[in-house]
């Protein structure tokens, strides 16, 4: 199978100096402090719940009530916030602090690139809604459903003065606005970006789409109702969950830096289905490949996979790690079957969970497949992939060696 690859170039200066992670900040059911986010990877349990959606029932993975309630201080601070959608308030909550960690002031010429799988899918469903039955639209319909208000309310939040992105590659979306954010510090138009992803997809409808497709979760008498990574599951298990993160991206290390961008790798598969994957990931390998450049494949110590819990999407991942890595695999996990996939948010949490290994030296494993923890962690690879095959790899190195 033909894998579309993109390659650019840039000057030898440019490609020469790294370009680091200074901070990152989430919003998820994992929490939203430091502390509460490491401490609900240490536990075995996972943060899944069935809700009923009109005659249905599903399980998902929803923002914890501290996180509600920094959403809802967040909603009554200002009155142009009240009918901004919950993927909004996510991004804004998510880029809030991950400038605060980093010392960004107020006007900096920083970009932002803050994306999103389905954008404001809960007012969009209420707008519509009130459409059919009224057959009129409301008068903020339009600006408050477009995907570009998350970014740009975030920087109007921030009083950002560079450049404002955003986009949908469906779950491979936080990571592309990674790799906007690196290209555009590489070309010298900015020193500094803001790159994340938001996604609050907890609705009816977006809920019956997954269900229509055949990939959700149906058992509710499971211990582990998403069991990514189980590579012996007989049923599809994607669970949805909502949330969003951001991270900060300079140019130069300092003592500051969470990790260093060692690599990024992209591709595309040739569409045959809306959500085609080949079965042994083709996309994938492109993308680690390039992400890896020389790089021996031993050297990486840990891989977060994107595993959405689907029986072809998992094995294929799987089957392309080992093409790649043979007998040099490093140690796998994911944590969807913790807290969901979180769609256009998912390649961050994924990337924080990273610098979380990375920062604490402690792999974060699955119940479903054991893997002796390294003995050191310098590199994680992330990988991240939507539908119709858009894979993105980044490798992350320690700033530590």
């Amino acid at each position: 199978m033909k894998v579309r690859t993109f390659i650019f170039t840039l000057n030898s200066d440019a490609l020469a100096e790294n370009i680091c992670i200074e901070s990152i900040a989430s919003i998820s059911p994992l929490g939203i402090t430091k502390e509460d986010i490491c401490s609900n990877y240490q536990k075995t349990t996972h943060l899944l719940k069935e809700v009923s959606f009109g005659d249905t029932k599903a399980w998902v993975s929803s923002l914890s009530e501290s996180a509600k309630l920094e959403v809802n201080t967040i909603r009554n601070s200002n009155s142009r916030y009240q009918n901004l959608d919950d993927s909004v308030l996510y991004g804004i909550y998510a880029a809030r602090k991950a400038v605060e960690h980093a010392g960004w002031g107020e006007k900096e010429n920083f970009g932002i690139n803050m994306g999103s799988s389905r954008g404001a899918t809960g007012l969009f469903e209420k707008y519509h809604s009130d459409f059919l039955n009224n057959n009129t639209a409301a008068v903020l319909t339009s600006p408050t459903t477009t995907l570009g208000n998350i970014s740009s309310w975030i920087a109007d939040d921030l009083k950002s003065k560079g450049p404002t992105i955003s986009h949908s590659i469906t779950c491979s979306t936080a990571l592309h606005a990674l790799l906007n954010g690196m290209a555009w510090i590489k070309s010298g138009m900015t020193d500094k970006f803001l790159i994340g992803g938001s996604e609050a997809p907890l609705t009816p409808f977006t809920i019956a789409q997954m269900k229509a497709l055949k990939i959700y979760a149906s058992k509710s008498n499971s211990a582990y109702p998403c069991r990514a990574l189980d590579l012996e599951k007989q049923e599809n298990s994607m669970v949805l969950g909502e949330g969003a993160g951001a991270a900060c991206l300079t140019k130069g290390i300092t003592e500051d830096s969470l990790a260093i961008l060692e690599g990024v790798g992209f591709a595309t598969e040739p569409l045959k289905h809306n959500i085609s994957l080949s079965a042994n990931a083709q996309c994938l390998q492109e993308s680690m490949l390039m992400a890896l450049k020389n790089l021996a494949p031993g050297e990486v110590d840990v891989i977060v996979m994107h595993a959405p819990g689907t029986v072809k999407g998992d094995v294929a991942e799987y089957t392309a790690i080992e093409t790649i890595f043979g007998n040099s695999m490093p140690a796998l996990t994911t944590n969807k079957w913790k807290v969901g996939h979180t769609f256009g948010a998912s390649g961050i949490l994924s990337l924080e969970m990273a610098i979380l290994m990375l920062k604490k030296q402690n792999f974060l494993g699955t119940p479903f497949k054991e893997y002796d923890s390294p003995a050191q962690i310098n590199r994680v690879l992330i990988n991240a992939v939507g539908f119709g095959g858009n894979a993105v790899s980044v490798l992350l190195k320690t700033p530590k060696t």
